[in-house]
């Protein structure tokens, strides 16, 4: 066993070993024979040993590596990870139980795998039965994928080595259930996820092979198992469900060789999982109705901008002090906007509760939507209703002065794509032909707006 690393000096006509330096070697009585080297301090006949040099690589004598990626032809789970699965990565992929993480990895499973070099699936949880089901249910292909039943993770390494053609990827459900005969642990342990899941990293990355690991999670929806995990594998991927409808956003936390800010969307429906090709339609009501309190706006998710729709509710408050409650956006903010719509217009919001949503169950951190909820507010409190085709998009600062958001040209292009005619923004410069477009510099300019 290894023990602590120390320096020693060692002799170098004797090889006598001294825990200080001198000038002259106590042993053999050499003068200035002695050279210091590291040594393991602890080892298996007592005895202190050599520890060799750690290799010096010298970058520029390394050959470029093919850098090709192997499409899922989902083009919205290429999106999120970056433009395909890199050969020799190590992802893992986590969501609450009946989400569709089985159902994704085999549509993914049924895209890499080929007839004469198909995929690997291990399973610890499911019989061959069991997956042969979900493969026909989705149309995939059998010949394209070979099954394992088995939990340890030597014989599932060596079954991929014995394999003639060397598979492009390895699936994993779940990494929970795998154990390696190193670890004297039960599987699902701390340190038998982190053994199983460095076994899987020397595969991927000395085969060259994909891997795909699937992970539970907690009741608090984190990564069951130790954070370590996170740290060894190159992309961590989460897919999650929106709250009012079947829908499934899929999303990178971190991501080695791409953005981690894409998402990609999917309905959830029999053959699996089907691309949305029009996101916005989620977040936006089909209603043409023009309500007060109701406003639309954008968001951007990586390069994607979504529109989104506000509604905001300001009732008198009844008793006690007045209520701020909001779905899917943060509470301190609503909390800052208020005090400065109070402060800066002559909009009395002291004595109002206000109940803010984000349409479609999104949770929304983004500052773009400042401008648009002092709209939906105001607009609900004055009782005013807002043309179904007007986008509102700016910062709010704490002067009650508008600011920039990045990419506002970008989001005003999606908005005129999606048929809107009229945009209410900060004073910035920006190119749309079929949008008239608003300059607001503060709030009181901004309600001057709102009321024509």
């Amino acid at each position: 066993m290894s023990g602590k690393i120390s320096t020693i000096y060692v002799c170098s006509g004797c090889d006598a070993q001294f825990s200080k330096w001198s000038g002259r070697c106590l042993e053999c009585g050499s003068w200035g024979s002695l050279k210091s080297e590291t040594t393991d301090e602890k080892t298996k006949d007592g005895k202190k040993m050599k520890v060799n040099p750690a290799a010096l690589i010298d970058l520029t004598s390394i050959t470029e590596q093919n850098k090709g990626r192997m499409k899922t032809e989902i083009s919205e789970v290429d999106r999120v990870l970056g433009g395909g699965i890199v050969p020799g990565s190590l992802m893992l992929l986590s969501g609450e139980p009946g989400i569709g993480k089985s159902t994704i990895v085999a549509q993914i499973a049924n895209a890499i795998g080929l007839a004469d070099n198909p995929a690997f699936y291990a399973s610890g949880e499911e019989s061959a039965g069991q997956v042969k089901e979900r493969f026909e249910r989705l149309d995939c292909s059998l010949e394209k994928i070979r099954f394992m039943s088995e939990i340890n993770v030597e014989k599932i390494i060596a079954s991929v080595n014995a394999c003639p053609n060397k598979p492009q990827l390895l699936i994993v459900d779940s990494i929970q259930t795998m154990y390696s005969s190193l670890i004297e642990s039960e599987a699902g342990s701390v340190a038998q996820i982190r053994a199983s899941a460095v076994k899987f990293l020397e595969l991927a990355k000395q085969k060259n092979i994909a891997v795909i690991l699937i992970g539970h999670v907690t009741k608090d929806g984190q990564l069951a198992g130790p954070k370590v995990l996170e740290h060894i594998v190159d992309t961590v991927i989460y897919l999650e469900t929106e709250n009012l409808h079947n829908y499934r956003i899929l999303r990178t936390t971190k991501n080695r060789f791409g953005s981690v800010n894409e998402i990609g969307i999917f309905e959830m429906a029999e053959k699996g999982f089907i691309e949305i090709s029009n996101p916005s339609s989620i977040f936006l009501d089909t209603t043409e109705e023009n309500l007060s309190g109701s406003v639309v706006s954008c968001i951007m998710e990586g390069t994607r901008p979504f529109l989104v729709e506000i509604q905001a509710l300001a009732t008198k408050t009844v008793f006690g002090y007045p209520q701020r409650k909001t779905s899917g956006f943060d509470l301190n903010r609503l909390q800052v906007l208020s005090a400065v719509i109070t402060k800066r217009t002559k909009v009395n919001l002291t004595n109002q509760d206000i109940i803010l949503n984000v349409v479609g169950g999104l949770k929304i951190t983004e500052p773009s939507l400042d401008l648009a909820i002092c709209a939906a507010i105001i607009t609900s409190l004055l009782n005013q209703t807002i043309d179904r085709k007007t986008i509102i998009l700016g910062e709010v600062g704490l002067g009650g002065e508008i600011r920039n958001v990045g990419k506002l040209e970008q989001r005003l292009l999606e908005a005129e794509k999606l048929g809107f005619t009229r945009a209410i923004v900060p004073n910035a410069e920006v190119k749309v032909k079929k949008i008239k477009i608003e300059k607001a510099k503060n709030l009181d300019e901004l309600i001057r707006f709102l009321m024509k």
